[in-house]
């Protein structure tokens, strides 16, 4: 019986394995790459989720310690935003963008009111597809606004999107080196990352030094963005991450925000805050901007809106940016952009986010996470810095001799052994979803689920042991 269920097992696996290389095979030939990452020579192929866990054909369970590039905040296959997407399918699943629907009406007075309430200003929701659409839709409000200037502020290590006008504000060149530039254009400003800042300096001193070396474009008209004789600047806006995504989680000094918003206000230029990976609570608030004390002029959102069960997102700005006398029907505009079931989601998973206190959760779920972090870093030399606000959290690896040199090589090494699915804990096998963030490519930059349990997290820091431990022996 053993061995006819070994020899089972075993064709069952064979079988599996035929149809992965199958599916490979015709990826290789008929799709287009361009659309897709392509970390490893062979991509993984999932078959099921379900909470903090993706799963392959063959059963393997894999943590995942980036939910979707924090787009699945609230965990694959939550009930109650799955079943309002079943509810939408059953009642208005499409209807054209001409006409109105009671869940984009909802959702966008849910959004805008909360943001009058923590800045102060009235604004309006404007809703997309996608966090690039997005962008591309601000960037419209903020050329109206400006009359038509096309030159932006943006961080070096920004990243904003890929469409033309998202990539010329994003800091990648490689982004864009194909495709040349279509109007917009960015001066890229030092981001205060403070673990490869200037030695000496504290944090908020280092803040405060970045916003200096901002400030002093604006003292002469010689220093090219300021005509002091008209009292105005050639920039229109300052796009910001308060957190940056792509750049590896990297958090700024806690004054930092507010000495740049005071040098933006004093000359007119407006401040656009990218919010699509770090909105929904992923920080710990609603916005993460919001830990810093400054109001922005405009935010741009997409991804966990609704879970991912949907591509939506959105601009909410300020009404003088926005109204319909100055921003008037047909602005801008898709055929999907405010879709009945997208927005369904995006409702219910606002009113979740009302009703349940994320904010307390998340922040010591957080801190949890971050400890556990600690003590890695404690005992792992290619751990160079760990850093953490709510369940944004990076480990920055580096080569083991000085604990600072970015060991890409590293990381490249561990995203692949984390799809391997055989690590061990309590006599189960586990791969680890990861994802590489970083100037130098050698960040593990880890969004795992809001709804992960102490449990989970206690899982994720005993398979991030095993991992570093191996890898360190490479």
């Amino acid at each position: 019986m053993d061995n006819r269920h070994a020899r089972a097992t075993g064709e069952s696996l064979s079988l599996l394995a035929d149809e992965e290389r199958r599916l490979l095979a015709l990826e290789a030939e008929w799709c287009s790459w361009g659309d897709t990452v392509h970390y490893t020579e062979h991509p993984k192929i999932f078959s099921g989720c379900d909470g903090s866990f993706m799963f392959d054909a063959a059963g393997n369970r894999f943590l995942d310690l980036q939910m979707w590039y924090s787009a699945v905040n609230f965990g694959y296959r939550n009930p109650r935003l799955d079943n309002a997407l079943k509810r939408q399918i059953d009642a208005l699943p499409q209807v054209a963008s001409q006409y109105l629907h009671r869940e984009k009406i909802e959702l966008a007075a849910m959004i805008a009111q909360d943001a009058q309430r923590k800045f102060g200003h009235k604004g309006r929701v404007h809703f997309n597809v996608g966090g690039a659409q997005a962008v591309e839709d601000s960037l419209k409000l903020v050329r109206n606004a400006s009359k038509g200037k096309s030159l932006m502020f943006a961080f070096e290590g920004g990243y904003h999107g890929r469409t033309l006008g998202a990539s010329a504000i994003t800091s990648s060149y490689r982004y864009r080196r194909r495709y040349g530039h279509f109007g917009e254009r960015a001066h890229f400003i030092p981001f205060p990352y403070h673990f490869r800042g200037p030695k000496g300096m504290s944090k908020e001193e280092y803040g405060e030094h970045c916003v200096q070396q901002f400030a002093r474009l604006f003292e002469s008209e010689y220093n090219g963005v300021w005509d002091p004789k008209v009292g105005e600047a050639e920039y229109a806006a300052f796009y910001v991450e308060p957190l940056q995504g792509t750049g590896g989680y990297v958090i700024p000094p806690p004054n930092f925000f507010t000495g740049l918003k005071k040098v933006l206000d004093e000359h007119g230029v407006l401040l656009v805050v990218d919010e699509i990976q770090m909105g929904f609570y992923r920080t710990g608030k609603l916005w993460s901007i919001e830990h810093f004390g400054v109001e922005p002029d405009v935010i741009v959102f997409g991804k966990a809106l609704t879970n991912g069960l949907n591509p939506l997102s959105g601009v909410w700005a300020r009404e003088e940016l926005i109204n319909p006398g100055v921003f008037p029907p047909g602005s801008t505009h898709s055929t999907f952009n405010a879709n009945p079931l997208g927005t369904a989601v995006a409702l219910e998973a606002m009113k979740m986010m009302q009703e349940d206190d994320y904010e307390t959760m998340v922040a010591a779920k957080g801190a949890y996470f971050l400890e556990g972090l600690k003590e890695l870093k404690r005992r792992h030399r290619i751990v160079g810095e760990v850093d953490g606000l709510g369940m944004a959290l990076h480990i920055e690896i580096c080569e083991p001799h000085d604990s600072y040199t970015p060991s890409k090589r590293l990381v490249d090494l561990m995203c692949d052994e984390g799809m391997k699915a055989d690590l061990e804990a309590d006599g189960q096998r586990y791969g680890l979803v990861l994802d590489i963030g970083g100037y130098y490519k050698n960040v593990i930059t880890l969004a795992p689920a809001l709804t992960m349990s102490h449990a989970e997290i206690d899982l994720a820091i005993r398979l991030l042991d095993q991992l570093f431990a191996r890898v360190a022996q490479a």
